[in-house]
């Protein structure tokens, strides 16, 4: 019997903005977001659905009413179906189905169509599982990301993906759905502990590393500034990483990873394995600078990395006030395996294909490799405790 063959090209706008002040009335950069395409008398007001990350509602007692005020001024342009509903934030919300069920009652309840949105605010996780329910219902609702963390606005929240855990697993549950907008609002950074302020540094450090030298040494000249959480070069610094993200998304070649390759998650095979060995202890970023610093021991350990460079990363973590080692990295099984080791075989089931994991061959130079010497890795993590873990953790004493 004959072949039918076609090749479907599908196009799509990703936009971020950057801003201050998301829902002060006067600002008009989420109406203009939200405001329908249509003009005449076919256009209608869009029905919004926001979902607010409870701690930072907390935190900010005057959020809500701001939303709520904001939704009130620009009544004749966009529609608010319910007040904001708040929902626990953090790794917590990703480990159960059913906070995603939670999204799609309140889609189903408020009659929230392909045509209308849903606006979450909140850290990486809360925009992970939302975005989850968001592509899912009715095969995709139109969803607005703010992000609230230094980590969501220059990594996460620009990225394309969705997700939750599963069977012990990060993101096993998950959908490729680029967001019909993504708000960068600095002044939502400031109610940040400075452990959440301190994580999203790492991700810049990640793709400069992997991307664009000169980033790296501007992040180097700023550091001090950084581990202060000086305003100006932190915006500076998540403007310019969110853009890099969003560069090898639009042009990368692969945006839903059809691939085996992913070298966005640079650092991050052993990251989530230590993020699940440590019960979440340990915060992704936290997790990622670890990764990253196994990654780069094992590259100058391998002939990979000079040992110079290799020097550079680790002492750039460090200054940012990144941990570089966690006793979870010593954890074994009963045959005496790492077991942080099994994060290898997951990373590459989590693709499929062959293991390809990015490595360093120069600051700003990444290098795909199929294979991981099991005997190098152990070796590069007690390189790592020689070094690095004596330190006593503030953060994980902190948690």
């Amino acid at each position: 019997m004959p072949t039918i063959e076609r090749t479907i090209t599908v196009q799509w706008q990703h936009q971020v903005h950057f801003t201050e002040g998301v829902f002060g009335v006067d600002n008009p950069v989420l109406v203009s977001v939200l405001s329908p395409a249509k003009a005449g008398p076919l256009a209608r007001r869009a029905k919004v659905l926001v979902v607010v990350d409870e701690a930072l509602a907390q935190a900010d007692s005057g959020l809500l009413g701001r939303i709520g005020a904001y939704f009130s001024t620009h009544a004749d342009r966009v529609e608010l179906v319910c007040p904001p509903f708040t929902m626990v934030g953090g790794e917590a919300v990703k480990n159960a189905y059913f906070r995603v069920s939670e999204i799609h009652a309140l889609i189903d309840r408020y009659h929230v169509d392909r045509h209308n949105y849903v606006v979450v605010v909140g850290g990486g996780a809360l925009l992970d599982m939302v975005g989850l329910a968001a592509a899912t219902a009715h095969r995709g609702v139109r969803l607005i990301r703010i992000p609230t963390t230094t980590l969501a606005q220059d990594d996460s929240g620009v990225g394309v993906k969705n997700g939750i855990n599963a069977f012990g697993k990060k993101n096993f549950i998950g959908t490729f759905a680029p967001p019909f907008a993504v708000i960068n609002d600095f002044g939502l950074l400031a109610t940040l502990s400075p452990r959440d302020q301190r994580a999203g540094f790492v991700e810049a450090v990640k793709v400069a590393c992997i991307r664009d030298a000169a980033f790296f040494e501007w992040i180097e000249r700023h550091a001090a500034e950084l581990a202060a959480f000086a305003p100006e070069p932190t915006q500076r610094l998540i403007y310019r990483s969110a853009e890099l993200h969003l560069n090898h998304i639009a042009a990368g070649g692969d945006p839903f990873e059809m691939g085996s390759a992913r070298p966005l998650d640079f650092g991050h095979w052993a990251a989530h394995k230590l993020e699940q060995l440590s019960e979440y202890r340990l915060r992704h970023g936290e997790a990622v600078a670890i990764g990253i610093a196994l990654d780069v021991t094992y590259a100058r350990l391998r002939g990979l990395l000079s040992a110079a460079s290799a020097e550079r990363v680790l002492n750039l973590l460090e200054r940012l006030g990144f941990e570089l080692f966690a006793s979870e990295l010593l954890h074994t099984d009963d045959q005496g395996q790492l077991l942080v080791a099994a994060g290898l075989e997951e990373f590459r089931e989590h693709l499929g294909g062959e293991l390809t994991i990015t490595l360093l061959r120069e600051i700003g130079e990444g290098v795909e490799v199929h294979e991981m010497d099991a005997v190098l890795v152990a070796r590069a993590i007690t390189t790592l405790r020689e070094a690095h873990g004596g330190r006593i953790s503030a953060l994980r004493a902190s948690a």
